[in-house]
């Protein structure tokens, strides 16, 4: 699979971008355990051209991550393409148009998936930012706004003839949030349509190697993208890519994903400082599936969740993990629980 020039090779997948979690250190934890492609943190356009730090930080780039996409969202044609131009000087791989976040704060305002119920607009910023820029541009986007109006395969098919070179479908509508299945029949239907010829990103649900596996198989999608799977577990690009490769068995050992666990906990800290690189890094540990599953977890979970120095926290990992270990005896699965 190419986006313009760019080839990820045969069934790629990729890690979607999440607000406050694909920072640049996961990112890069995630691209060496085989992520095809990583995106950052969305982009606020208005808050890139006022220059506010905590946004200008998120084009920082590792050359190790690459390929990278910074994804920008916003509501007015000018500043997005304003944005672009800032973003281009970042020198990211692609520049992702944020059309799906559902969030209140994005989609309320008329951004984000707020776009999904004015198409002119969407059109009007997606060709404008297209014509501004010279990297490839992509698009991220729902079915639609709700169940009534899933207009994912005629709008694939405009957003094409703006010029994109790649669609990223999340399998749901912006009513529906996070709730429910991702309909990735309807993913296969806007890839059905001979009209587009732009390769077709499936997002929604891929939580395992064998989903992300059928993706491709059943529903004929050119890449695959992963967001909250990823959480807490970013060896998953490793499990899913063997996975599909054909390459069964010698799953990661234990004490490697404490390591990851541990490392990202340490370059969190680094980044920022340790009070606030721990605040920030317990999405990750709250969401990880090393934690499921261990019976009688909750005080340790919760003095996991609570400790406030690196030491402390170190301390309940060690502890974690000897308890992981030794049921490794058992047929208590981990990863699934």
């Amino acid at each position: 699979m190419k986006i313009g020039n760019i080839d990820l090779g045969t069934c790629p997948v990729m890690l979607a971008p999440m607000e406050d979690v694909t920072d640049r250190s996961f990112r890069l934890i995630c691209k060496e355990q085989g992520a095809s492609m990583v995106y950052t943190e969305f982009v606020s356009a208005d808050a890139l051209i006022r220059d506010i730090p905590a946004t200008t930080r998120k084009l920082a780039i590792d050359p190790e991550e690459r390929p990278t996409a910074i994804q920008i969202y916003g509501r007015e044609v000018e500043p997005m393409v304003e944005a672009a131009k800032i973003v281009e000087a970042a020198k990211p791989d692609i520049i992702d148009i944020n059309f799906g976040c559902p969030v209140k704060k994005v989609a309320g305002k008329g951004a984000g998936a707020g776009m999904l119920r004015n198409i002119p607009k969407m059109l009007e910023i997606t060709r404008a930012v297209v014509e501004a820029v010279n990297i490839p541009v992509t698009v991220k986007t729902r079915l639609g706004w709700d169940h009534e109006s899933k207009i994912i395969v005629t709008l694939a098919e405009q957003l094409q003839d703006c010029g994109i070179k790649a669609l990223t479908v999340h399998g749901r509508t912006r009513s529906q949030m996070y709730t429910g299945t991702a309909d990735w029949e309807m993913i296969a239907r806007v890839k059905e349509n001979p009209r587009l010829t732009i390769p077709l990103i499936g997002n929604g649900d891929i939580t395992s190697p064998q989903l992300a596996k059928e993706a491709f198989d059943r529903y004929g999608v050119d890449g695959v993208m992963i967001g909250r799977a990823a959480i807490g577990a970013p060896w998953i690009f490793n499990d899913v890519r063997r996975f599909i490769d054909g390459i069964h068995g010698h799953e990661m050992p234990i004490e490697d994903k404490f390591a990851l666990i541990r490392r990202q906990i340490k370059e969190s800290v680094d980044r920022i400082d340790e009070y606030r690189g721990i605040l920030h890094i317990r999405r990750h540990l709250a969401a990880s599936p090393l934690f499921k599953g261990i019976s009688h977890f909750r005080e340790t979970r919760i003095a996991m969740l609570r400790a406030a120095t690196l030491d402390e926290l170190y301390a309940v990992l060690d502890r974690v993990e000897s308890i992981v270990k030794e049921n490794q005896s058992t047929d208590i699965d981990y990863e699934n629980n």
